[in-house]
């Protein structure tokens, strides 16, 4: 088992090496995110939003995507890889707000968003729970997460957490695990987080919208920021 730390080394790590050709015809294993990008923005048109952040946010390729539907926009990327970052700023998008930061540690001002995404990063965090109570914070009562990563029935889960991970971080990935749809559930719960949406799909794809209750709807929730 890695400390903490060794895994968030790895990532920075291996994104460093893949920030060049991320958004690429020839981005390797990274090509399948593409596939996702659809969920997020029908997720996204569901309701009405003024500022965003795309926790894992890469190279930027689904704000570039929201940015030309929608330039009026408030759109912040964080990723922990400052070559990411790098290669998103050069983008040159107009007020889009660039961060190299912890999603587990989200430096923003309670209630600064709307919505928050995450795709394909979740399995990336160490802390896991720590991650959705920040996301809690930085949320606007009534605003939404909405998250995709891997998940998969138990046994093939069980395999892939003590068996693909760990060689993935041989070969120098940073993946730490993948999650039931009962430990999301349950990260959600701890974060006071209000579940309207978790399902597994095809190939393995974990979906969850998320919710945080409104002012009203708050009594009984007692959560600190992690």
């Amino acid at each position: 088992m890695k400390t903490e730390r060794q895994y968030k080394d790895l990532t920075i790590k291996e994104f460093t090496k893949a920030a060049e050709s991320y958004e690429s015809g020839h981005a390797g294993i990274y090509e399948m995110c593409k596939d996702d990008y659809p969920y997020i923005a029908g997720e996204l048109a569901r309701e009405e939003f003024r500022d965003l952040l795309d926790c894992g946010c890469g190279t930027g390729p689904m704000i570039s995507l929201l940015y030309e539907q929608n330039p009026h926009r408030n759109y912040t990327g964080i990723d922990l890889t400052p070559k990411m970052i790098e290669i998103a700023r050069a983008k040159n998008l107009t007020g889009v707000n660039w961060v190299v930061g912890d999603c587990e540690a989200l430096p923003f001002d309670e209630g600064s968003f709307d919505v928050v995404i995450c795709s394909n990063s979740f399995h990336h965090y160490p802390n896991p729970q720590r991650f959705f109570h920040s996301v809690r914070w930085v949320l606007r009562p009534g605003g939404r997460l909405i998250l995709q990563d891997y998940t998969a029935p138990r046994g093939i889960l069980w395999l892939m957490n003590h068996t693909e991970m760990p060689l993935a971080n041989l070969f120098g990935h940073g993946d730490v695990a993948a999650y039931s749809l009962d430990e999301v559930r349950r990260f959600c719960e701890t974060a006071a987080l209000r579940v309207e949406k978790l399902e597994r799909g095809r190939k393995f794809r974990l979906y969850l919208v998320a919710r945080k209750p409104q002012k009203s709807d708050n009594l009984g929730f007692c959560v600190t920021h992690a």
